[in-house]
């Protein structure tokens, strides 16, 4: 597709970003023929940024910062705004790796600058807050941190967080009903979008619900080794089913991971699946498959 108008956004103190970022960017694209503008605040005025660069009207904003961002950029685009092409800049990167596959945003960039093709994207919205690609409810959330510890090698901090989440587990269990399904309680919920998902094709309208349930401690401890080393819909106390809504409520805030980025929820929430939250700009379907998340 052509691309002439640019705009990119670069969060110089993400995770994996630095201060040659912006230059660097500058040079890739000017090597396409392409003039870009490009905002790097020192101060972190993210926001303003992708306001004023998706104001401008342009075939695509690049945004190289973390998920967070990304999924701003998203929310501020809509559905019938310029293109977003959120590149890995953070530390989870959950929403760059599942659109391009786990690769430097530098390759990413000239993948899609060569190759790229306009791609709707749905999502998840919870308190007025869009997921992209997954949101964990209850005490499992708090097990994503000791992740991405192991992730950056840092062993002992991971040990030090997944004791805290060990500790916290049942401490307070998650009502919930599915869809018009029966009312029914567990340990933590899941709600992955089909970007994500495993088992979802990107055209299904619907997000994948997943209902935790261990029985035990000993439940609890297979299921945090699993989020550390494997699938955890793998387990036996997972449950797994096509959701469009449901209604979440407990006894008091509830601990939450939305696209990486940790969140307290209200007491009683609503999840609702939106079909088309923003326009991406991402590689052939052919491409993406071989390059999963």
């Amino acid at each position: 597709m052509k691309i002439s108008k640019i705009e990119v956004v670069v969060n110089i103190a993400s995770g994996s970003v630095g201060t040659g970022a912006p230059d660097e960017m500058r040079a890739l694209l000017s090597e396409w023929g392409v003039q870009a503008n490009v905002c790097a605040p020192e101060g972190g005025d993210l926001t303003r940024c992708l306001r004023d660069a998706i104001e401008t009207g342009p075939d695509v904003v690049l945004v190289l910062a973390g998920d967070g961002t990304a999924r701003a950029a998203a929310e501020l685009a809509g559905p019938d705004g310029p293109l977003i092409a959120p590149l890995p800049g953070g530390t989870m990167n959950m929403l760059p790796y599942a659109v391009y596959g786990v690769t430097p945003w530098q390759d990413a960039l000239k993948g899609i600058l060569e190759n790229g093709r306009e791609q709707a994207i749905g999502g998840g919205e919870i308190e007025g807050r869009t997921f992209l690609v997954a949101a964990i409810l209850g005490s499992p959330a708090l097990w994503a941190p000791a992740r991405e510890a192991v992730r950056e090698g840092k062993l002992t901090l991971a040990f030090a967080r997944g004791q805290r989440a060990f500790r916290r587990a049942f401490s307070g269990r998650l009502r919930y009903a599915l869809d018009d399904g029966p009312r029914g309680k567990a340990e933590a919920l899941t709600f992955l979008c089909p970007l994500a998902s495993k088992v979802m094709s990107n055209d299904e309208q619907a997000l994948e619900a997943a209902v935790i349930d261990p029985k035990g401690f000993a439940d609890v401890a297979r299921m945090g080794i699993k989020s550390i080393i494997d699938d955890w819909r793998n387990d036996p106390s997972v449950h797994t089913q096509p959701c469009r809504s449901a209604g979440v409520w407990a006894a008091g805030r509830i601990p939450a991971v939305l696209d990486g980025e940790p969140a307290r929820l209200s007491a009683t929430a609503r999840v609702t699946w939106r079909p088309k939250v923003a326009r991406i700009l991402a590689p052939p379907a052919e491409a993406a498959a071989e390059t999963p998340a």
